[in-house]
Formats: structure tokens, C-alpha cells, sequence
């Protein structure tokens, strides 16, 4: 045990030192975990870390989709969500479809239900990578959108296609028919909604009565593992998805969290990033680590195995652009789709085409199929190579199509207008609030410095909107920020000369260096 976990804490500092090292030379870091982690896992002696799908779908998945949901917005999810749709649930079942037939015909040894059960495996795209290269070059936000809003609801589809597979295979339950399993589709799907957004309407009413930052930010932490069993294991016969049940409640209390405290949000902001880096970090060093655990369990025919899984990695690949293309434009011959949604030139799904890469989804449902399922090595190894391979592909050549398209976001004016105008009206509100609770006994300089500070802040954005900083020199409220910083400054060093000198306590220190961080964290932004 003190082996296994010293193992993991090994992999898991490298993971971070990777990462480190990737931000820094502007590489995507889970392309650079994978890369390096497949270089590790062939130095010899190098024990096997084998991906448990029972502790990383629930441990690991689980708050990475809630931590997804609550940076989402609702309101995007549903301007898109027919192209999410199509995506998430059209895309998810044809690539099953395509890759199980390209699977069987290439493999005869391979029945059709197993070779289904590997395309359910492989349809779901991990747009993690893919996220992040978008978020770092600066993708339109349809796009992004589109993007995150099918990596929050693919993998529910594909785990759900993949137990009807299984049964099919004759794991857990009969013989299911068409009807049946579209049945259990619509089940699982809609009592995982339903989960999803009971607990996240109970948890918002809980955090609203706590009113303490610390035991709300705890109580976001059990949330996503809770949720996740709670949908999977005690829902009866209904089994609701797991990580559709996770995605609500993220999405709900997100859209819900402006109705709590400032430092529930700050804290809860500042706890999520680092737990999504760690996890992120970890994961994709795992996926490089599987490769002496997969030839492992691959026992004969590598040579041949792995002809056939280049080409079900091509035509994973190619699935998706064949879906992409068509259902992007053939749907506009749709009246209200055609007046509800602007036309998309044809970059934008040639970029969403090329998005396609595989992770820990993929890999830890391979994991899981049972010894009982004919083909199970063969399925892990396929799903392997289809993973790695696009993470590698797509991941090399992706940051480069963006570029070669120009698919970028074009509408930084557009938000700083609508920002400047929503601050100044925030701004007179603020002033008349203050006209209706100030009393005739509050001193004027109070007031009036008040009123400066609303008139401020709505003034800076404003001036974002205004010509070039080379060309009217340093805005007011730009040298306002940076003096201000300096004068932080100047009282940090005090405080902490003050402490080292033993004449302020430890614990006051850390109250008054607080007081600081606050007040720079407003002006940073």
C-alpha cells in the first residue's frame, strides 16, 4: 500500500513539473504529459500504474465535469445546443456505429458486439486538450462553446451506449432490443437531469443558510464525488448517469453562485483551478503510463492488432469530420434553423472537425470491460492507440489550423461595450443607493469619495474602449491601479519588516496581509 501510494505521489509531482515546464514554453500541457509519460513508461523497470475505471470515472472525471459546469454559461449551452446535440448525442452514436464496423470487418476473430462495445469506447472526445489550446490561442467563443457543451454531455451518451453493448454481450442484464435500449437511453439521461438538478437546488439552499466561505467552499468539494454515486447507485432501476448528474448540478449552482458571498466565489475560484491543474496534470500522465499495462494485456498478434488500430484510428478521425460537415450545413435547409442561427463559414467546422481527441474517458472504459467479453485485450489496445494517437495528432496540428484559419475571437470591442455600459449603469445605481441610506449627519468627504469610486470604476472600462494607450498615454484610472500597487507594496514590506522584527503577531499578519491581497486582487481586475 505505502508502495502504490508512493508511486502515485511520484507521478503525480512529475505530472506538475511537466506542466510547469509546458506553460512556460507555450506548449499544451497534456500534449507534453503524454509525450513524456509515454517516454517514461519504457524505462525499464518502471512498475505498471494501471487506470482504475472504478476510482478515476468517479474521482477523477467526476470534478473535472463539475468544475467544467460551474465556469459554464446556461445561457451559451442553449444558443448552441443544436450543434451541441448533434455533437454529443448524433456524433457519440454514429463514430460507435462507423469504428464498431471498421473494427469487425478488420478483425474476423472480433464478434460485431464487441466490436460495437470498442466504438462506444472511442466516440467520445476529451475537450480538455482541445479547450485549452482554443482558451490559449484565443478561439471564437462559439466555438469554445460548442466545444465545452460537448465535452460536458458526450460521455454520458457514449457510457450509456456502451451498458447496452454490454448487455448485448450478455454482462449484468438480457438481451436488450432496439426499443429497450433506447429506452434505457432516455432513462438514464433524463434521471440523471433530474439528479443533477435536485441536488444542485439543495446544496444552493444549504450554502445560502451556511453563510461561511470555508464550510460552503468543503461542501463543493463532496459534492461532484456524491452527486456522481448517488446518480449511479442509488437511483434503482432507472440507473441515472452519473456524470450527466454532475454537469447539471455544476451548470445550476455556477448560474447560481453570484447569490452567495464574494468570498465564498474567491475562494471557490482560487480552490477549483488548482484541484482542476492537479487532476488535468494526473490524468493525462496516466494515459502515457497505460502503454506497458496495454501490450501487457495485448498476449499475441501485436504486429497485426496494431495495423487494425491505425486504421480504426483513421476512421475514428474521419467519422468525425464526415459527421461535422454535413450536419452543419444540410440542417440550415431547416426554415427556423436557418432564421434562429447565423450562417458558420466553413473554418469553423473544419476546426470543430479537427477536435476530436481522445482521454481518460476513453481509456478508463476500456479498463472496465469485463474479462467475460470476447476481444476485451484487443478492445483495450484499439482504444489505446486511438486515444494517444489523437491526443498526438490532433494536438500537434491544431494550434497550427487555428492560425492557418484565422478562427479567432473577434469580439473583444463588442464586450468591452457592453461591459462599460453595464458598469455605468451599475454606477448610477450605486449613487442612488448611496443618495437613499446616506443620512445628513454622514460626513460629505465620505460621500463624495464614495461617489468617486462608482464614477471610477464605470470610467475605466469606458476608457478600454477608447484610442490606443501610445496614443493618449496612461489612463487615469490605469495610474490610479498602479500607484495604488505600489503603495500595497510599500505597506506589505512593513508588515512583514514589523513581523521578522517579533513587534506583530503571526496571526494579526496574516489578517492585515489579507486586507492587502483583497484590495490588489479588486485593482488587478
Amino acid at each position: 500500500m505505502n508502495e502504490s501510494l508512493g508511486i502515485l505521489l511520484a507521478v503525480l509531482v512529475g505530472a506538475l513539473a511537466v506542466t510547469v515546464l509546458a506553460r512556460k514554453a507555450g506548449v499544451s500541457p497534456p500534449l507534453a504529459l503524454v509525450v513524456v509519460f509515454l517516454g517514461v513508461s519504457f524505462i525499464p523497470g518502471m512498475p505498471e500504474v494501471r487506470l482504475d475505471p472504478d476510482l478515476v470515472l468517479p474521482l477523477v472525471l467526476a470534478p473535472l465535469l463539475y468544475s467544467a459546469g460551474l465556469q459554464s454559461s446556461p445561457r451559451r449551452l442553449r444558443e448552441n445546443l443544436r450543434p451541441i446535440g448533434l455533437l454529443a448525442v448524433g456524433l457519440v452514436l454514429f463514430t460507435a456505429f462507423a469504428v464498431g464496423i471498421v473494427a469487425w470487418w478488420l478483425l474476423p476473430g472480433l464478434p460485431l458486439v464487441s466490436a460495437l462495445i470498442l466504438g462506444a469506447i472511442v466516440a467520445p472526445p476529451d475537450a480538455v486538450a482541445a479547450a485549452s489550446i482554443g482558451r490559449r490561442l484565443g478561439l471564437q467563443r462559439r466555438v469554445m462553446a460548442i466545444l465545452e457543451g460537448e465535452s460536458l454531455l458526450n460521455d454520458a451518451t457514449a457510457l450509456t451506449l456502451l451498458r447496452i453493448f454490454l448487455a448485448a454481450a450478455g454482462v449484468g442484464a438480457a438481451t436488450p432490443s432496439v426499443l429497450t435500449g433506447l429506452g434505457e437511453f432516455v432513462l438514464t439521461a433524463a434521471g440523471g437531469v433530474v439528479v443533477g438538478a435536485a441536488i444542485g437546488w439543495l446544496v444552493h439552499r444549504i450554502r445560502l443558510k451556511l453563510n461561511d466561505a470555508v464550510m460552503e467552499s468543503a461542501l463543493g468539494l463532496v459534492i461532484p464525488f456524491a452527486t456522481y454515486v448517488l446518480a449511479e447507485d442509488f437511483t434503482g432501476p432507472v440507473h441515472a448517469s452519473g456524470v450527466l448528474a454532475v454537469v447539471v448540478a455544476g451548470l445550476y449552482l455556477g448560474h447560481k453562485s453570484s447569490e452567495s458571498g464574494f468570498a465564498s466565489r474567491l475562494q471557490d475560484q482560487a480552490v477549483w483551478a488548482g484541484l482542476d491543474t492537479v487532476l488535468e496534470a494526473f490524468v493525462f500522465a496516466l494515459i502515457g503510463l497505460q502503454l506497458v499495462v496495454v501490450v501487457n494485456e495485448l498476449r499475441s498478434g501485436l504486429g497485426t492488432v496494431f495495423l487494425a488500430a491505425l486504421a480504426v484510428l483513421l476512421a475514428t478521425v474521419l467519422a468525425r469530420i464526415v459527421w461535422v460537415f454535413p450536419t452543419t450545413y444540410l440542417t440550415r435547409l431547416v426554415p427556423k434553423v436557418r432564421q434562429r442561427e447565423k450562417r458558420l463559414p466553413w473554418r469553423v467546422p473544419a476546426v470543430i472537425s479537427w477536435s476530436g481527441m481522445r482521454g481518460v474517458v476513453t481509456l478508463a472504459a476500456a479498463f472496465a470491460v469485463p474479462d467475460t467479453v470476447a476481444g476485451r485485450d484487443v478492445i483495450i489496445f484499439l482504444a489505446f492507440v486511438v486515444t494517444v494517437g489523437t491526443l498526438l495528432l490532433h494536438g500537434l496540428t491544431l494550434p497550427w489550423l487555428i492560425r492557418k484559419l484565422r478562427v479567432y475571437d473577434t469580439g473583444a470591442q463588442h464586450d468591452a461595450l457592453e461591459e462599460a455600459a453595464a458598469k455605468q449603469a451599475a454606477a448610477e445605481a450605486a449613487m442612488h443607493r448611496l443618495d437613499e441610506v446616506a443620512e445628513d449627519t454622514t460626513p460629505e468627504h465620505i460621500t463624495s469619495q464614495l461617489r468617486s469610486w462608482a464614477e471610477q470604476r464605470a470610467n475605466g472600462a469606458w476608457e478600454r474602449l477608447g484610442r490606443p494607450l501610445e496614443e493618449v498615454g496612461e489612463a487615469p484610472t490605469v495610474a490610479f491601479s498602479r500607484l495604488r500597487r505600489e503603495m500595497l507594496a510599500a505597506e506589505r514590506e512593513t508588515f512583514v519588516r514589523f513581523r521578522d522584527q517579533g513587534r506583530l503577531e503571526d496571526g494579526i499578519f496574516v489578517e492585515m496581509l489579507r486586507e492587502l491581497d483583497h484590495e490588489e486582487a479588486m485593482l488587478e481586475r
